[in-house]
């Protein structure tokens, strides 16, 4: 078998000193919205090889990038998001290039990692790869189209020509870094080369400048000869949409000649629409339009300019080409000359009587009309004659140029002026024949005459020839007083006229005539006059301040007007003002808002009653109590200036009707207020005791805690730290601390309670001590113990007889010292409180080694019991059933004692019973009945 070729030997070498640096995978992909990408990330290059590397980025618009490496660089492609360089003479044992844009301010980078390996002509490291393997040097992606419709499918081809074997291939799609499809050719036969991968693409507006690229991977591994990665050099597909209407064309349907008009043309549905080529054109000329871009929209604005070589009909044109195809729009444009009309006037400056006459022409087709008198045919011009007087100075004549184009009707017009000379003519209102000027200020004397030209004016004194200095300004004296002869001149001639002037004086307001300060009365007639003093006599008036309207004759006086007024006088020689303050007083008058008819004092919080009256002067306010509790009374009142020291209200403020007395100067009048009273929540021993006691058994029931207060406050309780159970009776559970809350509008108020359960008496022990029976002479114990609330007292009922019995201090122990047979029988312990009383029994035996008869209450037979010491009784069983007295035989010394009661046996030394008294009636147990009679010695 032939040895594997040297190429192979070195890639074996190459991959094992790749297996035991470890491979490096860097990855490109940033967590950013944006990232850089670097492919192929770790490549194997033979030293002195050359490798295509490819840097991109999904930055929609990044300002710049670039791969930074110091191996030698043979040529670059580059598009506006992705850049391939081809990297030659590789020598380098091992180096990390750096792919890298710059987006949004921000720096996005992927590092890779080349290794070179030496040519190696040993054996094989591992087992020997497929016959002639080749790397997938060539990677090539079909060209794209120039330009794709958005909606359309395109196709994606990727050629790997002579790579192999092609089981070992993948191939991969790429929509920049986004896998679009990938296909492994796993299971071709082991001698096929090459591979071709296909794929159909929808084109969407995203893909607009969007990088399609192929990668192709040869995964010798398996052999031991690694993984061969390679990729196309990107290809960037560009996306177009181009809407079906035609351009919307906004143009002027008439252009004159020379002049200039704005026309515009829009296109919506346009994408890229920057990417649009816009041709717009009038006729032959072509415009140069400004493009202005709206989101999906394209409007193209020039300025169309004709000339009198275009003049008639032209069209204006739009087109616009997107992705080699293109939409146009055409209008119809009228070019047209229409030149203004000329006017023109025989003598521009004709002396007063001279004709004169006046024209109005215009180009041809156009009819002109001068001061509305219209030309008899177009083309033709308009003419009139007049006969210039003083009248006709300054007059202007308008001539109308009017042209009908493409149904259109155009105007033009023109004016001009006729200047008349004539004589001087001196009218009363530019020179009036009587002046009056006031005494001392300096004043400036006009008199002023018509004329064409302008005449000069020249005024003196006929007796002495004193001259006035018209239009200059001077100081005016009694002495200018007197009559001047004017005479006005010009080329035309002049006129003279006789001027009066009077020297006249100021007026004069003083406080006699005219004072300060006035008072009137609500509801009287008055005037307001003042008198001045002055030459010639003033004529005065008065006005309120901010008014317009001049005060004249009687008023009714109101309180409106009441104010400053100004007063002034006027003549001729000047004026004099002067301000009056008129005060206009009133009775006293109650207002609701001011002084309510109904108030609410809440008690505490020592708010007084405000009741403000309206008068002037202003009047003084008394309220005092008309009725009830209330009567007599005086209701404090707040002070309207604020003043501290007024008194609050006490808390005993008494409710009821108040009458409110307002006086002044002017009159009085009352008023009735009704006062109630209102109090926040108050909670006390009374209406909440603190310590509150409930019985167990009862029904169950809210706490007894009111709050006093108005409106009545809502009381509420919870118990502390856990929540009262729902029961239907009281528990001992319930004891406790509970907190209330009482609270209506005006606060709130809170209280602790203290609950404690009592409850019936029970007798829970009640023990004989020693527990057996107790021989004649011993000594016994009866102890009762009891559970109650409030503590029960404890009392015993011994057998009839019984004799020197002692008690403990609190009755709990019965005890007896030296027993006899008359402390032989039943004891009954009881115990009381204020809720009942409980009872229980205990039999106690004093027994000593004589002989014992039982007697069954049953059976009513009659036994015989037989001792050593020959001793016999006989008893009757029905005889002792009561246990009402002994049975004592003559014959002996011994005592019998019949003892009655249950619970007991007939062998035992002591027992106990109880039940439970209610309303002074013992209960009684329910049972057989056991009788025992002992005999004691005397």
């Amino acid at each position: 078998m032939p040895g594997p070729s040297p190429g192979l030997c070195r890639a074996s070498l190459g991959l094992w000193a790749a297996l035991g640096l470890g491979l490096l995978g860097l990855s490109a992909v940033a967590q950013e919205p944006f990232w850089a990408d670097l492919q192929p990330r770790v490549a194997l290059v033979e030293r002195g090889g050359s490798l295509w590397l490819n840097c991109s980025t999904n930055c929609p618009r990044p300002e710049r990038g670039g791969l930074e490496t110091s191996l030698r660089r043979n040529g670059t492609q580059r598009g506006l998001r992705w850049l391939a360089r081809q990297l030659v003479d590789i020598r380098e044992p091992e180096t990390q290039p750096v792919c890298f844009f710059r987006c949004a301010r921000r720096t996005l980078q992927a590092r890779g990692l080349i290794r070179t390996f030496r040519e190696f002509s040993g054996p094989p490291l591992l087992a020997p790869p497929p016959e002639s393997p080749q790397r997938p040097d060539r990677v090539e992606l079909v060209p794209l189209p120039a330009w794709q419709p958005v909606g359309e499918n395109f196709t994606l081809s990727c050629r790997v020509p002579g790579a192999g074997p092609r089981g070992s291939l993948t191939l991969t799609l790429l929509r920049g870094a986004q896998e679009l499809i990938r296909r492994s050719f796993a299971g071709e036969p082991p001698r096929a080369r090459g591979a071709v991968l296909t794929a159909t693409v929808l084109a969407r507006r995203e893909d607009h400048g969007a990088n399609f690229s192929c990668r192709a991977e040869l995964d010798l591994r398996p052999h031991g000869l690694g993984l061969f990665e390679n990729s196309s050099a990107p290809r960037e597909l560009r996306t177009f949409a181009l809407s079906p209407d035609p351009p919307r064309l906004a143009a002027p349907r008439l252009l004159e000649v020379g002049s200039e008009r704005p026309v515009s043309c829009t296109l919506d549905e346009l994408f890229p629409a920057s990417e649009a080529g816009v041709y717009l054109a009038l006729g032959d000329h072509r415009l140069s339009p400004e493009i202005t871009l709206e989101g999906d929209a394209l409007v193209a604005t020039a300025t169309a300019t004709a000339n009198a070589e275009q003049e008639g009909a032209r069209q204006l044109v739009c087109r616009v080409t997107l992705g080699g195809e293109s939409r146009e729009t055409r209008e119809n444009v009228t070019v047209y000359s229409f030149p203004a009309p000329v006017l023109t006037l025989s003598e521009p400056s004709a002396p007063e009587g001279k004709v004169v006459t006046v024209t109005c022409a215009a180009g041809a087709g156009a009819l002109v009309t001068l001061d509305g008198i219209p030309a008899e045919v177009p083309g033709q011009p308009a003419q009139l004659q007049l006969n210039a007087t003083e009248d006709d100075d300054e007059r202007s004549f308008f001539c109308d140029a009017v042209l009908e184009v493409a149904g259109e009707t155009l105007s033009k017009n023109k004016s001009a002026e006729l200047r008349v000379l004539y004589a001087p003519r001196l009218d009363d209102s530019d020179c009036p024949r009587s002046w009056t000027w006031p005494e001392g200020p300096e004043q400036t004397l006009r008199c002023e005459a018509r004329g064409n030209p302008t005449p000069s004016v020249h005024c003196e004194r006929p007796d002495s020839g004193a001259v006035l200095a018209l239009g200059l300004l001077g100081p005016v004296t009694r002495a200018l007083a007197g009559t001047y002869r004017c005479t006005a001149a010009n080329v035309q001639g002049q006129a003279v006229k006789d001027v009066t002037l009077t020297v006249e004086y100021a007026p004069v307001l003083d406080s006699v005539g005219c004072p300060e300060h006035i008072t009137w009365l609500e509801g009287t007639e008055v005037s307001l006059s003042c008198v001045a003093h002055g030459v010639p006599p003033p004529n005065v008036s008065c006005v309120r301040s901010g008014e317009a309207r001049v005060l004249e004759g009687l008023l009714h006086v109101g309180r409106e007007h009441a104010g400053t007024y100004r007063c002034e006088a006027t003549n001729p020689q000047g004026s004099a003002a002067k301000n009056v303050a008129v005060t206009v007083e009133y009775g006293p008058s109650f207002e609701e808002p001011s002084c309510p008819s109904n108030w609410t004092w809440v008690e505490g919080s020592g708010q007084l009653f405000s009741c403000e009256v309206d008068g002037k002067p202003e009047p003084s306010v008394e309220c005092i109590g008309s009725e009830g509790t209330s009567e007599g009374m005086l209701l404090p009142l707040a002070s309207s200036d604020s003043n501290p020291r007024v008194p609050s209200i006490s808390s005993d403020l008494a409710p009821g009707i108040y009458i409110c007395n307002a006086t002044n100067r002017h009159g009085s009048t009352v008023k009735a207020v009704a006062v109630s009273t209102e109090s926040p929540p108050q909670m006390d021993e009374s209406t909440c005791p603190s310590h509150q006691t409930w019985l167990e058994g009862a029904l169950a029931a809210a706490l007894a805690c009111d709050a006093r207060g108005r409106p009545s406050p809502q009381v509420r309780c919870s118990r502390e730290g856990v929540p009262r159970p729902q029961r239907l009776r009281v528990s001992r559970e319930d004891a406790g601390t509970y907190h209330c809350l009482a609270t209506n509008m005006h606060g709130t108020d809170t209280r602790t309670v203290t609950v404690g359960v009592e409850y019936r008496p029970v007798v829970a022990e009640l023990a004989a001590s020693p527990p057996g029976g107790v021989r004649p002479g011993g000594n016994f114990t009866l102890t009762c113990r009891a559970e109650a609330w409030p503590p029960a007292q404890i009392s015993w009922r011994a057998p009839p007889g019984a004799l020197n019995i002692g008690l403990s201090s609190n009755n709990s122990t019965l005890s007896v010292a030296g027993a006899m047979g008359s402390h032989g029988g039943e004891y009954e312990c009881a115990a009381t409180n204020a809720h009942g009383r409980h009872a229980r029994r205990i039999t106690v035996r004093v027994a000593g080694p004589w002989l014992w008869v039982a007697v069954g209450g049953a059976a009513g037979g009659a036994a015989l019991l037989a001792a050593g010491a020959g001793l016999a009784f006989y008893v009757q069983s029905t005889a002792c059933k009561k246990g009402e007295y002994n049975v004592q035989e003559a014959e002996s010394s011994g005592e019998a004692v019949c003892l009655n009661g249950a619970g007991g046996g007939a062998g035992g030394g002591s027992g106990a019973e109880g039940g439970t008294e209610a309303a002074g009636t013992a209960e009684e147990q329910a049972g057989g009945e056991v009788f025992a009679i002992q005999l004691t010695s005397a």
